[in-house]
């Protein structure tokens, strides 16, 4: 049994009126239209007056987003910093509501910035936004039911509603909590139920249509089942017949293995007569490695002699030489005395012509004052070079500069005039991912289209002013800028045709005008200069035709007009120029005009910075750097002439330089030629003077031949020496070599023995190799056996492992491999003498009798299921409808009593539709003519007023039944007649006055006159404007109006 819903306590007004959760303050900061406000709302009707535009609706939309509410909710800006006030970077709402007693306030804050960010404060303390929900839920304020909450902008999709949502709103505003939660979960559980009484019925259809297949299947397998009992016993046999192979390669197998077992005693004798005849060899090998070191000894000491004797006759030979070379000298010495004698009597007469020469030889004096000339003339032109040189260093300094600098503003000016791929890449960035290929398509085919095809319209449109780009961009949908445009609907059909196939996503627009079609002229009046407007959005680009008038047939530009900041101090004044479109460089202002009432509503925007336009070139940049460019060129150009009659005066100054240093070169050479010459002459005499002293200076000859004899007869002394030493090395060498005979024949001994060792080494050889490779041969061959055993055995065994049950059925089986494969033929043979039709019927009748049981556990389950459903939504249905019936007929008494005062007739019913509870709803029907019939309330059927007066009547007949602290409506009485509207005032009043009624504010741009009050009416008057500061404290102070309007003149003047 579900439990019995529990009631919605009833909220009863306290001493002060106020009820729980009742608004006692609002106090706003730098929102929307409002520097500062501060009012105190009535505990009842509370009715707020003031002009349009003069924040009315920003009051609603304060308590909204004061308590919670999404920008969303509104149907105004969807961020919440467009509701800061312009010019403001933050601001606040505060809202006091009343606790559970008098004394108790609650207060909830919200802080918000242009930014988008919020901060929450509860009591003076910052809390999550989950917190503050909790407080509105616990006094069921619901800011997004439209019958608690209705602004402006959502009163028609009040009338909208269908009766399914109008039931929901309903039961969310009044009646027990759990009523909305009790439909939604009869819904639920209605939809369970429908779908286990589809299942219910699908499944006990599949089970008979299983039933049937079962009883038709049954003689069928049992054949199947004969065949395959055949089948297995012709495989049982098929399993013997690998292990009897397995058997016949393990005989093969064993015998292959004794003969393995012969060839290795063979190989191992042959292997040890082997070892025999090597260990000898080795032996001999030894003692003749042993003999050749001491042959190689012997041999190296008779190298060392042979080597001596050589030394010692080269010795020998060599004093020998010097002997008679001593000899020789004496002789020469003989000789020499003679000549010595007549060259020094030479050397005299020489000498003494030479000083006669240098006496002889006349001075030489170089031209000093010349020389001085020659170097004056020089240091001033190497001083000019200089200069010169500096100059023309500066100047190249400052043409390569100036090159640097034309380079770069060169490549700039090219950067920036690449504009169409800067503007593609623009449009690839914001969204358009293919729009660089849609371009590239267009321009290669563009000899395929009957006339121009323009595109995307963002390169097309040439816009020099900053603002003017930010303006038309703000103002013109970004999908234009993207699209591209055709003339012909053969080449929209063929572009659209090939984007959609190539996935572009890029819309396609045709212009069918032509450039004869009318616009209006552009005219600026006087007054409108008056204002600061200067120019019309469609007057500041430029662009083609087609699409300049694609533009602004699709944007309306001819009606927005540019202002500027004069514009924003008189931007009341806009308007009653005709103008509902002004840009400035701040704000964007647009006016709508209502097609109702006919009142006008407007909306200040900030302008935003241009993303697209400006993405492309700076005109104003360009022609900057082409000026600098045409400056820095003329610049080189003159330089480059500079540097050139630089570099030729250069080259004269350091021709003549070049000329003078030629001519102090060859003073400088004839000076240093005369100094060389005397020089000269001068070395020669001292050279003639020391030879003289030379020659007189030699020794005399007898003392000279003494020297030469003992010299002579020391080295005959050593000659005789050098042969004895040869002699005794030449006695050493005859016993050495009769030594190294006698080893070396030793060795030709050892040598002959390993030899014929080695020959009968060989031939055991040849008997071990052949005895080795028999083995090897034997190996393999048992190798090989070794595997086909194993491939047996795993053949075998992946067929079939043997088991003791296995076994015994292959002792019943026969022994031989030829008798038990034609006993495995003769099984197939029968088997196949079986007729089946279908092989698959033993799966299909296994698969049916597990299906039928799955089914059968699975609708016995869904049986019961379905019983407790059944009994559940009884259960709720019982409870649910007969409050919700009572909550109607409530509802309904209220609205047929109201509307029989202002019209014909109507009432409130409640459409039931059994177990379809989705479909459940409530029905508004009216009628407002006697000769009508009730109809439902739609768009289709009323007129806009009917509409109006109906839907407030509906919402004063739930001011009894709404247990929630307040309810809000914005400007419902706007397109009623006076008749119905007095009515609706007086319904409004009266409902107000009952006892518990919730606390509600009705927002209306005016009041009839002659409207009758009661105490329970609060008169809210919003008056907005430049001059309503101290008038407002005085009209606070409770004076009269005559005191504020004298105020208001005395400001004025």
């Amino acid at each position: 049994m579900a439990e019995p819903l529990a009631k919605r306590p009833k909220i009863i007004r306290g001493e002060d009126d106020y009820m729980p959760g009742n608004i006692t303050e609002i106090e706003l900061h730098n929102f929307m239209t409002f520097n500062h406000l501060k009012c105190k709302p009535g505990s009842r009707l509370n009715l707020v007056i003031g002009p349009n535009g003069s924040g009315k609706s920003s009051l609603v939309c304060a308590i909204a987003l004061g308590l919670g509410g999404e920008p969303q909710l509104l149907g105004r800006a969807t961020s919440i910093g467009a509701y800061v006030k312009r010019g403001e970077e933050s601001g606040y709402i505060k809202i006091t509501l009343r606790g559970a007693t008098k004394e108790e306030k609650i207060t909830i804050m919200r802080k918000i910035d242009t930014h988008n960010k919020s901060e929450w404060l509860f009591n003076g303390k910052a809390v999550p936004k989950k917190e503050i929900a909790e407080i509105t839920k616990s006094f069921n304020i619901q800011v997004g039911n439209l019958t608690q909450f209705l602004p402006q902008d959502r009163v028609c999709e009040f009338a909208k509603l269908t009766p399914v949502q109008l039931l929901e709103e309903t039961e969310k505003a009044v009646g027990d909590p759990q009523l909305s939660i009790s439909h939604r979960a009869l819904v639920e559980i209605s939809k369970e139920l429908k779908n286990l009484e589809r299942a219910v019925e699908t499944n006990e259809k599949t089970l008979d249509q299983h039933k049937a297949h079962i009883a038709v299947q049954q003689r069928e397998v049992e054949r199947v089942r004969q065949r395959e009992e055949l089948g297995e016993k012709a495989k049982t046999m098929e399993k013997k017949l690998p292990w009897l192979k397995y058997d016949m390669k393990k005989a093969e197998y064993m015998e292959a293995k004794e003969k393995e077992k012969d060839a290795k005693s063979k190989f191992d004798e042959a292997a040890q007569i082997l070892n025999d005849l090597k260990e000898p060899i080795g032996r001999q090998k030894q003692e003749k490695a042993k003999l050749d070191a001491k042959v190689k000894e012997v041999q190296k000491r008779i190298n060392d002699n042979a080597r001596k004797r050589t030394d010692v006759m080269e010795k020998a030979e060599h004093l020998g030489v010097l002997v008679q070379g001593k000899y020789k000298e004496m002789e020469d010495l003989n000789r020499q005395e003679e000549s010595r004698k007549i060259r020094i009597s030479k050397a005299k007469e020489d000498l003494a012509a030479a000083v006669l020469d240098l006496e002889n030889l006349p001075p030489y004096e170089p031209p000093k004052s010349e020389m001085e000339r020659l170097r004056n003339e020089i240091l001033e032109q190497e001083v000019s070079v200089r200069r010169n040189r500096d100059l023309k260093s500066e100047k190249e300094n400052d043409l390569v500069q100036k090159k640097v600098a034309l380079r770069q503003c060169t490549d700039r000016l090219r950067d920036m005039e690449s504009r169409n791929t800067k503007l593609l890449q623009a449009l690839k960035s914001s969204g358009a991912t293919r729009i660089f290929e849609a371009y590239n398509w267009v321009q290669a085919h563009r000899d395929e289209f009957n006339k121009e095809v323009y595109g995307p319209v963002l390169l097309e449109v040439n816009v020099t002013d900053r603002l003017h780009a930010n303006y038309l961009e703000g103002h013109v949908p970004y999908y234009i800028w993207k699209s591209f445009i055709t003339q012909d609907p053969r080449d929209r059909d063929l572009l659209v045709r090939n984007f959609k196939a190539l996935n572009f996503d890029v819309p396609v627009l045709n212009y069918f005008g032509s450039e004869d079609s009318y616009r209006a002229p552009y005219q600026i009046s006087q007054q409108m200069r008056e204002l600061g407007i200067s120019s019309r959005l469609d007057q500041v680009f430029d662009a083609s035709f087609a699409v300049k008038e694609v533009l602004t047939g699709q944007c309306g530009l001819e009606r927005s007009y540019i202002g500027s900041k004069e514009t924003d101090l008189k931007a009341d004044q806009v308007l009653k120029l005709g103008i509902f479109d002004c840009w400035t460089p701040e704000n964007h202002y647009r006016w709508s005009k209502s097609r109702y009432g006919g009142h006008v509503s407007g909306s200040v925007e900030v302008v935003k910075q241009s993303r697209l336009l400006l993405s492309g070139s700076d005109v104003g940049e360009i022609e900057r750097l082409r000026s600098r460019i045409a400056d820095l060129e003329q610049s080189i150009s003159s330089l480059e002439e500079n540097v050139k009659s630089l570099q030729i005066e250069q080259r004269h100054i350091e021709d003549k330089s070049a000329e003078l240093r030629k001519q102090q070169e060859e003073i400088t050479e004839v000076s240093r030629r005369e100094k060389h010459k005397r020089r000269e002459k001068e070395n020669r005499i001292n050279q003639m003077k020391r030879k003289l002293e030379a020659l007189e200076k030699e020794d005399d000859l007898d003392t000279t031949l003494a020297k030469l004899i003992d010299q002579a007869e020391e080295f005959n002394i050593q000659r005789f020496h050098c042969s004895m030493e040869f002699k005794k090395l030449l006695v050493e060498a005859v016993l050495l070599k009769q030594n190294l005979a006698e080893r070396q024949m030793a060795s030709f001994e050892f040598e002959a023995k390993i030899r014929e060792l080695e020959l009968r080494l060989k031939e055991h050889e040849k008997s071990a190799l052949q005895a080795t490779m028999h083995f090897e041969n034997c190996k393999n061959v048992v190798q090989n056996y070794r595997e086909q055993l194993q491939n047996a055995k795993r053949l075998a065994e992946s067929i079939a492992v043997i088991t003791p049950e296995l076994e015994k059925e292959f002792l019943e089986m026969p022994s031989t491999i030829e008798e038990l494969e034609a006993a495995i033929q003769d099984c197939r043979s029968q088997a196949d003498s079986i007729l089946c039709l279908n092989r698959n019927v033993i799966e299909e009748y296994e698969y049916r009798l597990r299906q039928i049981e799955a089914i059968s556990t699975k609708l016995e389950a869904d049986r019961e299921k379905l019983r407790r459903h059944k009994a559940e939504i009884d259960e709720l249905k019982e409870s649910w409808l007969v409050t919700l019936r009572r909550l109607v007929a409530k509802i309904n008494d209220t609205f047929s009593r109201n509307f029989q005062e202002m019209a014909v007739a109507g009432e409130v019913s409640l459409d039931e539709h059994e177990l379809d509870f989705n479909q459940f709803g409530i029905l508004i029907k009216v009628k407002f003519r006697e000769e009508g019939e009730l109809q439902v309330l739609s768009a289709h059927h009323q007129s806009g007023g009917e509409r109006s007066v109906s839907t407030i009547l509906y919402l004063v007949s739930l001011q009894d039944l709404t247990h929630c602290p307040f309810r809000v409506v914005d400007e419902i009485n706007q397109g009623m007649d006076p008749i119905n509207e007095r009515k609706m005032f007086q319904q409004l009043v009266r409902a107000a006055s009952q006892p518990n009624t919730p606390q509600c504010f009705l927002l209306t741009p005016k009041l009839l006159p002659d409207l009758e009050y009661s105490e329970a009416c609060s008169i809210l008057n919003i008056v907005n404007g430049p001059w309503i500061g101290q008038p407002s404290k005085v009209w606070s102070g409770g004076d009269c109006w005559r005191s504020v309007a004298g105020l208001v003149g005395e400001t004025r003047s």
